[in-house]
């Protein structure tokens, strides 16, 4: 529970450290500048910028049902912020492990990638795409049928 939240922390203390010198030499923008940047990248890279990730078990039996991709993934992981990033709103339609407090997910993701904790893996109908192009994302997102951009139900 706690790695995942140990960059964003230092994140944290880093800005305030780095904001403290302009606070201190009389310039406030710039160290609320400073800080808004830091306090940003900490959002950014800790959990809360990702959907709430469940168990893989569980992302497995949903994703069985109904079709959406499951997505493997860990805070601080640069690859997967650009994925949920360029996924956008859609990210919220797939469903999300986060491979450090899961473990059963952390064995998938090595079963799926030789023994490496590769990240983000997708899994779809079966299949696993190690670190796939958001763009495929996006299309193995949408369900067939559907358009992007449709919003019949």
């Amino acid at each position: 529970m706690r790695r995942v939240w140990t960059l964003p922390v230092v994140l944290m203390v880093v800005g305030g450290a780095a904001a403290a010198a302009p606070a201190a030499g009389g310039n406030p923008f710039e160290a609320a500048v400073t800080l808004g940047v830091f306090v940003l990248l900490a959002v950014a890279m800790s959990p809360l910028a990702f959907p709430r990730s469940i168990g893989a078990v569980e992302a497995q039996r949903r994703s069985a049902v109904d079709g959406r991709p499951v997505v493997f993934w860990r805070p601080g992981c640069a690859f997967c912020m650009r994925l949920r990033m360029r996924l956008g709103y859609r990210a919220r339609r797939m469903y999300w492990v986060d491979i450090w407090r899961d473990g059963e997910g952390a064995a998938l993701v090595r079963a799926a990638n030789g023994g490496d904790e590769t990240v983000p893996t997708v899994l779809v109908a079966g299949r696993a795409y190690t670190n796939p192009d958001p763009a495929r994302v996006r299309e193995l997102a949408t369900p067939a049928g559907r358009r992007e951009g449709d919003n019949r139900p």
